[in-house]
């Protein structure tokens, strides 16, 4: 009998631990980069659309046959970050063209003059 009161207590207080330990070490709220949108990621989503872009007409052939140069930047608009993302192709006018993203990574527009 005096050892039921023991296993008891001492499965209750295992069970307890069990449920509040865990939740003492985590740390929610704080994210550690697996939702940021980083420039790599700017290029990687603006590589398909560039491809689309070509394949539906919107950019000639020369802009997938003559490239030379990509490369991402970072801009504050409107108090948000924005990728912009360019494409510049060896001649022909234009010769760039250029590929927006906000902060999370929606496509907010292209153009050729890079403003």
């Amino acid at each position: 009998m005096k050892y039921t009161k023991f296993y008891i207590s001492f499965f209750t207080i295992i069970f307890f631990c069990s449920i509040l330990i865990p939740s003492a070490y985590s740390h929610g709220g704080k994210k550690h980069g697996e939702n940021e949108f980083t420039a790599f990621a700017a290029i990687q989503k603006a590589t398909m659309l560039y491809g689309k872009l070509i394949e539906n007409g919107k950019l000639s052939e020369t802009w997938e046959l003559d490239i030379v140069n990509v490369s991402v930047t970072t801009r504050i608009k409107q108090d948000d970050k924005e990728f912009v993302v360019s494409f510049e192709k060896t001649d022909g006018s234009p010769n760039k063209v250029y590929i927006y993203f906000n902060s999370t990574g929606e496509y907010s527009g292209s153009n050729f003059t890079g403003k």
